[in-house]
């Protein structure tokens, strides 16, 4: 594994540990050249997915901008970082149990709307506005009466 600090091509494992409920492994490395040291995390992947965008652009599914997107609706929310840690793992596993190896980006807006719906309201109108492209008040007052929220229940 490449330092991310000098770039040295090798750097050494100090410590090995499951994470994420035995879904990865996380482990500490040091940097032989410049003694740096980091963490990498190793994940099982079933397959290389490609996500077909709106626009007919294809892009390779990466997990970190998927973990953005959801973290920039969860901002300032009190959910514990695990919670969203499971809740990206099983939306991961669902895209690659589609047996699909090119996804439409709707498949995965529509599975994390479903995952923010059951974990955070405000996270889930959030995410909502964004991918449903909202572009006024009346957006909002729409979708939440159609959703049933903040209908005062």
């Amino acid at each position: 594994m490449r330092c991310p600090f000098c770039g040295q091509v090798e750097s050494q494992v100090k410590d090995s540990r499951p994470a994420e409920d035995g879904a990865a492994i996380r482990r500490r490395r040091s940097c032989p050249d410049c003694d740096g040291r980091f963490t990498t995390f190793e994940r099982v992947q079933l397959r290389e997915l490609t996500i077909l965008k709106r626009s007919g652009r294809r892009a390779p599914f990466e997990r970190e901008k998927l973990i953005r997107s959801i973290s920039i609706a969860l901002r300032k929310r009190p959910i514990e970082p695990e919670r969203i840690e499971r809740m990206v793992n099983g939306i991961v596993r669902q895209l690659e149990s589609q047996g699909e190896i090119e996804l439409p980006s709707s498949s995965v807006g529509e599975l994390v709307m479903t995952a923010l719906k059951s974990l955070d309201d405000v996270a889930y109108v959030r995410y909502a506005s964004v991918y449903r492209d909202f572009r006024q008040t009346e957006d909002f007052a729409k979708f939440l009466g159609q959703e049933g929220l903040g209908d005062g229940d």
